[in-house]
C-alpha cells in the first residue's frame, strides 16, 4: 500500500475584496511509495506547498482526494506517524531547542525521559547541540532550519514530510542533511521531500514528480523519465592553431572554443562522433576527452516548466 496517494487534487484560492480567484492546483496526482524519498520538484507557484499542506491537514482541498496509510489526511490516528517540517517555520522564540524539542514531544505523547533522550542524540545530529540551551530567537536561519529538522524527527515518524528542507543551509548543512535523509531511507522511513536544488534531488531521490501549473506532469525513476539520448558530445583536443582551423573548415556544426585545457568542441548528436575523432587523428591534433551529455534532471524540469506555460 502506497503511503501518500493524490488523486485528481484541486484547489483555488480567493483572495482580495474583488475576490480574485488564484488556482493552485487542477487535478494533481502522485504516490508515494513505502521506504522511499520522493522529490516533488515544480516552479515556485507550481502548487508544491499548497499540496503538503493539504496533506497536514492545514488547508482543505476544494476536490479530489488526498490520503496518508490509506486514511483521508485529516485522520488524527495518521498524524502520530507523520513528521512535518513546512518551508518557512516559526518557533517560539524565547524557548531554547531543548524547549521547543521538549515540547513537541509532548504533543506527540512521549515520555518525558524518552523524549529528552531523543532530543539530546537529534540536535548532535543535526549540529546544534552546542546551542541546545540558548533561546530560538538568537538562531540564525540555518540553525532554525536544523531545529525544525530534529522537531520532525522527534517521534521517529514513519513519513518524513519537507518542504524546502535545505533552506539556509551552508554546503556543510545541506551535506549533512543528505546523509540524514539517506539514514533514514536505510531505517525504512519514508520521505516526501519538496525541493528546489535539483542536485540534491539526484543524490537523494528514489522517485520525482514534476509539477508545474498545479499538474503532476510527470513522475517515476529519474532513469524513465530523463531521455536516453545523447544531446550533444564535448570533445576536449590539443591542437595548433592551424589544425584548428582544419577541422572548423571541415565541420560547420561544430562550436569550438578554447579552454585552460586545450580546445573544445561541441558536436550535435547528429554529427558523427567516430568521424570528427578520425579527422583529429587526421590532423595531427591530440584527443584528451570525450565527453557524452545526455538530458539531466534541471534540463528535464525546464522542459517540463516551459511545456506546462505553454499548455
Amino acid at each position: 500500500m502506497s503511503v501518500v496517494v493524490v488523486k485528481d487534487l484541486k484547489k483555488t484560492f480567493v483572495k482580495g475584496f474583488w475576490r480574485k480567484r488564484s488556482v493552485a492546483l487542477r487535478g494533481a496526482s502522485f504516490a508515494v511509495e513505502p521506504g522511499e524519498i520522493f522529490g516533488f520538484l515544480g516552479p515556485n507557484g507550481a502548487g508544491k506547498t499548497t499540496t503538503l499542506k493539504i496533506l497536514m491537514g492545514l488547508i482543505k482541498a476544494d476536490g479530489g482526494e488526498a490520503l496518508m496509510f490509506g486514511k483521508p489526511c485529516g485522520d488524527p490516528s495518521t498524524r502520530r506517524r507523520v513528521g512535518y517540517l513546512p518551508e518557512s517555520p516559526y518557533f517560539y522564540d524565547h524557548l531554547t531547542a531543548n524547549e521547543l524539542l521538549d515540547m513537541m514531544g509532548a504533543l506527540y505523547g512521549i515520555d518525558a525521559a524518552t523524549r529528552r533522550a531523543r532530543g539530546r542524540v537529534l540536535l548532535e545530529r543535526v549540529g546544534i547541540a552546542h546551542a541546545a540551551k540558548r533561546p530560538l530567537r538568537s538562531y540564525s536561519k540555518g540553525m532554525l532550519q536544523r531545529a525544525g529538522l530534529a522537531q520532525a524527527l522527534i517521534a521517529e515518524p514513519e513519513l518524513v514530510v519537507l518542504d524546502e528542507p535545505m533552506s539556509g543551509l551552508d554546503p556543510i548543512g545541506r551535506r549533512e542533511v543528505r546523509d540524514m535523509l539517506a539514514d533514514l531511507r536505510t531505517k525504512g522511513t519514508t520521505v516526501l521531500v519538496c525541493t528546489h536544488v535539483l542536485a540534491d534531488a539526484v543524490t537523494l531521490c528514489d522517485r520525482v514528480g514534476i509539477v508545474v501549473g498545479g499538474i503532476v506532469r510527470d513522475q517515476g525513476l529519474l532513469s524513465e523519465l530523463l531521455s536516453p539520448q545523447i544531446l550533444r558530445v564535448d570533445v576536449l583536443i590539443r591542437a595548433t592553431d592551424e589544425q584548428r582551423a582544419g577541422l572548423q573548415n571541415r565541420f560547420d556544426d561544430v562550436e569550438f572554443r578554447s579552454t585552460a585545457e586545450g580546445t573544445l568542441a561541441s558536436l550535435p548528436s547528429k554529427e558523427p562522433v567516430n568521424g570528427f575523432l578520425a579527422a583529429c587523428i587526421g590532423e595531427g591534433s591530440e584527443v584528451l576527452q570525450v565527453t557524452p551529455h545526455k538530458e539531466t534532471l534541471e534540463s528535464l524540469f525546464i522542459r517540463q516548466a516551459q511545456e506546462g506555460g505553454n499548455s
